[in-house]
């Protein structure tokens, strides 16, 4: 038998009809990985737009724009 003996190609029988054996289970498996990765990062953006709503926006990176929300939310 070569090489290989019958334990080897046994192994390699099993993990072939492990991963193409019945019913697209290699199919099945990455399509829930797509639905799950797909849902994730509509979650990372949902929660992103909620940061951006909740918090204000600093543009020249000084933090001044911020610090006057801060002045504004202390004296009231």
């Amino acid at each position: 038998m070569g090489t290989f003996s019958i334990w080897h190609w046994l192994i390699v029988l099993v993990v072939v009809l492990v991963l193409f054996g019945g019913k697209g289970k290699i199919s099945s498996l990455m399509g829930d990985f797509g639905k799950g990765l797909k849902s994730f990062k509509k979650g990372m953006k949902e929660d992103e737009a909620e940061a951006d709503q909740d918090s204000p926006k600093v543009t020249d990176g000084s933090g001044a724009h911020a610090e006057a929300e801060k002045d504004k939310t202390a004296s009231s």
